[in-house]
């Protein structure tokens, strides 16, 4: 056996046990990065973990078109206030431009047409038959159209008239008319000669139209813008003359037609 002494123990000093050291979890941020330094953030997060700024910014709103721009498109809607209005305002619009397309529309083709005329070029076009109401022996219709200025239709009296017919339809320019018996100014007031005449023509579709020409008393070629389109017949009625007398006819010397080139 052991013959140590037993002896008296020292009572014990508690010890407050350690804590243990566990690695913090690392949570990848999934939410945007901020706008300002680019760090990611959690969702839901409302100020940047690093910077502190704003994460929820608004977004810029796109331009409106130009048209929103304009009156009465430029109101703003506000719960649906205007938008009655608005559409009773387009659909006004849209009926004025509708209506005036319906009217002007020809007024438009006629305005295009002149233009071309303007631009273009006018070349001569020689009837295919001429003939006349009535006329004086020895001055038949188709001198009117003989490029000759000495010899000329003889018309008996006022209303008497000329038909010029035309292979095909043509743009009708201008009419150059040359009234008188001659352009020799002694031979030119030997006869009557007509002042006013009806210019009647008609289309390819049957519409006849008709234009007041008034002549100035004096010899040579007087021309007369027309401008009217698929012509397939023009007559010249006489419905005025000067010079008239006893033993006198009205004279026609020459009608020359032009069509668009």
């Amino acid at each position: 056996m052991d013959a140590t002494p037993i002896t008296a123990v020292q009572p014990a000093k508690p010890v407050a046990a350690r804590p243990v050291v566990r690695a913090a979890e690392v949570r990848e941020a999934a939410g945007p990065p901020c706008p300002v330094c680019a760090t990611p953030n959690q969702p839901g997060r409302k100020f940047c973990r690093r910077c502190a700024a704003p994460l929820d910014v608004p977004e810029p709103t796109a331009p409106l078109p130009w048209w929103r721009t304009r009156w009465p498109f430029r109101r703003r809607v506000r719960g649906g206030s205007g938008r009655v209005f608005r559409a009773i305002v387009i659909l006004a619009v849209l009926a004025v431009l509708a209506i005036g397309a319906l009217f002007l529309l020809p007024a438009g083709r006629a305005l295009f047409e002149d233009t071309r005329d303007k631009l273009s070029g006018a070349t001569a076009i020689s009837p295919s038959g001429v003939t006349a109401s009535a006329e004086i022996p020895g001055h038949p219709a188709g001198n009117a159209t003989d490029g000759l200025n000495n010899k000329y239709w003889g018309a008996p009296s006022i209303g008497d008239s000329l038909t010029f017919t035309f292979r095909a339809p043509f743009r009708l320019v201008d009419v150059v008319v040359t009234g008188g018996a001659s352009t020799d100014p002694q031979v030119y007031s030997g006869e009557a000669r007509p002042i006013a005449l009806d210019l009647v023509t008609t289309t390819s579709n049957g519409q006849v139209s008709h234009k007041a020409i008034t002549l100035n008393d004096k010899p040579g070629s007087q021309t007369v813008p027309t401008g009217i389109s698929d012509v397939v017949t023009v007559q010249l009625v006489v419905r005025s003359a000067t010079g008239t007398g006893s033993g006198r006819h009205i004279a026609l010397a020459e009608v020359e037609f032009f069509k668009r080139s």
